[in-house]
């Protein structure tokens, strides 16, 4: 039988297991194991010591299962425990009755004033798909996931706060991205395309590459027909793996149309997480970094050869482990050359520049950092080490512009000092003070130059206005709805 370890069943509950339990998807997966293998409630019931009536509650969403019923239940039914809670429906017909279920639980649906839908088996699965169709588009009429950059960035900074109190490791998305590679056969390394498309198809998915894919999208799902959009690459490019992949995690990960734009930004968030989990499996990861820690030899770059993926991809993912697995704080950042933050991750205490809301992205970093000297430095594309002294302490900082980014933007890994001694570069004499937030430190001129232009010079600022700016209207944010419907009826036809 299945045991969780006393640790095990803390992590469940910490890391959105059962205290966040879909309990109608889990009751859709659960009635649809138990009719797989042919037994009654009864017959299960039996195996699990409990009375069908209790196991009928389950099944119709009316019940939170305990660790223990979980564990039972999974090994009555011969399934891994991560199986059981996947948030993914087991069914066509299975995800059709649990978003016409949440449709009429939504404040939009409810302001009609219909009595409720009670879903059986008679109601037809077409009847299903329309009316799924017309609440999410009800839904979206009445949604506004679209923000303010002022709410973009507030809800930016919660989304930080809530990754930094977990130490960016979710447990739940590394055990779908477990199951999903157990599938396809991988035994190491770098996921190759037939892994990839093995662990597509496996979900009833197929990849298209096409030239036209909507500007304002990266992938294209088409539900109906199941096939994921992705441009084509030229010839000797690397294949879209992380988009596919990043396609097929929200599908995975039991995404909706977002609520608001906090839900797009989690959901986002989650997605890259998946893709990274797959590409870099924690499995194979781990022992890597270990055993570089070991022998004091840790580097970003090590990952990016054995995966076979971006500088930035693989020196996030670190942040995905070094807490969970290492006993290692750190921080993140990516900057482009004039020092804009896009994005950034701490949980080591360094202080970032942020708005008095606490935003970060759209802040310019100190001109001492890493991020900000490696732009000067002779190969800006071969990692920058640095020991940084700043107010909240000293840091050992690697950076490196990202040779695969459209545009120049420099990747940071920094940790503490006391953990430099297991990274490769500690030996570095770079030395940098930044006294930054301190207006005396670098956003201020020196006092003679000041003094021989000041009122003498009138710059044509470039505006940042895609750092978390106010997006267009849509379903989806910054997305054209009436763009990708025209491509997926141009592509509907097989």
């Amino acid at each position: 039988m299945i045991r969780f370890t006393m640790k095990e069943q803390q992590k469940l509950v910490q890391t959105d297991g059962v205290d966040h339990l879909d309990l109608v998807t889990f009751g859709q997966r659960l009635r649809h194991l138990r009719r797989a293998r042919g037994l009654t409630l009864t017959e299960l019931g039996d195996r699990v010591g409990r009375a069908p009536s209790v196991l009928s509650l389950l099944e119709n969403g009316r019940r939170e299962p305990k660790l223990s019923l979980i564990e039972q239940l999974a090994a009555a039914l011969s399934v891994s425990v991560p199986e059981l809670l996947s948030r993914q429906p087991p069914s066509r017909r299975a995800q059709l009755e649990i978003a016409v279920a949440e449709a009429q639980r939504d404040p939009s649906y409810r302001r009609l004033g219909l009595p409720p839908l009670k879903i059986g088996a008679r109601v037809p699965t077409d009847v299903l798909e329309h009316l799924a169709a017309v609440a999410a588009a009800l839904r979206a009429q009445h949604s506004k996931p679209a923000a303010t950059p002022e709410e973009a960035r507030a809800a930016n900074a919660a989304l930080r706060e809530a990754m930094r109190e977990r130490g960016n490791y979710f447990a739940d998305i590394e055990a779908q991205a477990a199951e999903s590679l157990r599938v396809s056969g991988y035994t190491g390394g770098a996921l190759s395309q037939g892994m990839l498309m093995s662990v597509v198809n496996h979900h009833g998915f197929a990849v298209r590459y096409v030239q036209d894919v909507p500007q304002s999208v990266r992938s294209l799902t088409d539900l109906s027909n199941r096939r994921i959009y992705v441009r084509q690459e030229p010839v000797g490019a690397d294949s879209p793996r992380a988009i596919v992949l990043q396609a097929l995690g929200h599908l995975l990960l039991g995404h909706q149309v977002p609520r608001d734009f906090a839900d797009f930004l989690r959901q986002r968030v989650e997605a890259n997480y998946f893709a990274a989990a797959v590409l870099m499996p924690e499995t194979t990861a781990v022992p890597v970094l270990r055993d570089a820690k070991r022998a004091r030899d840790l580097a970003v770059e090590d990952l990016v050869d054995l995966f076979s993926v971006s500088y930035e991809m693989a020196a996030h993912r670190f942040t995905n482990l070094a807490t969970h697995h290492l006993d290692m704080t750190c921080h993140f950042v990516k900057n482009d050359a004039s020092g804009v933050i896009y994005k950034a991750y701490e949980n080591d205490g360094v202080i970032f520049p942020a708005d008095p809301a606490g935003a970060i992205e759209g802040q310019r970093m100190c001109r001492q950092w890493s991020g900000r000297q490696v732009f000067g430095a002779v190969n800006r594309f071969s990692p920058h080490c640095q020991y940084s002294d700043t107010p909240s302490g000293t840091y050992f900082c690697i950076a490196q512009v990202d040779p695969r980014a459209d545009r120049g933007f420099a990747i940071t890994l920094g940790v503490p000092f006391a953990d430099s001694r297991w990274f490769r570069g500690r030996e570095t004499t770079t030395r940098m003070r930044s006294a930054c937030p301190d207006g005396e430190c670098c956003t201020r001129p020196p006092a003679a130059l000041a003094e021989r232009w000041e009122g003498n010079a009138w710059p044509s600022a470039r505006a940042h206005s895609h750092i978390l700016s106010a997006l267009p209207a849509g379903s989806f944010p910054g997305v054209d709805d009436a763009d990708i419907y025209e491509f997926l009826d141009r592509h509907a036809q097989p």
